[in-house]
C-alpha cells in the first residue's frame, strides 16, 4: 500500500467510538481488534521498507574511527519519521472500509 500517499492525521484526535463500532456490528472491541492488528501489520511493512532502504547504507566495517554521518541517510530516517502513526493509518483505513475480517465463527 501506499503509505507515503496517506492522509491520516499525524497528530491525536479525538474519535467517536460508536461510529467506529458501526462497521463491527456495534462491538468496539472488535473494532480495537480489527484497529490493532491493521496497525502491526502496517508497522511491520514500514520496518521492512526502512530497514532495506538503509541497508543500502550500511558500511561492512567495524570500525569506529570511520563512522560518518549520511546526508541521504539521515533523508530517509527523518521521512521515515514524518509519517503518519500505523494506528492514525489504521483507524483511517477502518473508517474508509478499506479493511476486512473475519471472525472464528466465520
Amino acid at each position: 500500500m501506499a503509505y507515503r500517499d496517506s492522509t491520516a492525521e499525524k497528530t491525536t484526535i479525538t474519535r467517536d467510538l460508536d461510529v467506529s463500532s458501526q462497521q463491527a456490528e456495534g462491538n468496539i472491541y472488535e473494532s480495537i481488534v480489527v484497529f490493532s492488528k491493521r496497525a502491526d501489520q502496517i508497522n511491520t511493512e514500514l520496518k521492512e521498507e526502512l530497514s532495506s532502504k538503509l541497508e543500502e547504507f550500511a558500511s561492512t566495517t567495524d570500525n569506529l574511527e570511520e563512522i560518518f554521518e549520511n546526508r541521504e541517510q539521515i533523508e530517509v530516517s527523518r521521512f521515515y519519521e514524518r509519517l503518519p502513526k500505523p494506528g492514525s493509518m489504521a483507524v483511517q483505513e477502518f473508517e474508509e472500509a478499506k479493511v476486512t475480517w473475519k471472525t472464528k465463527e466465520e
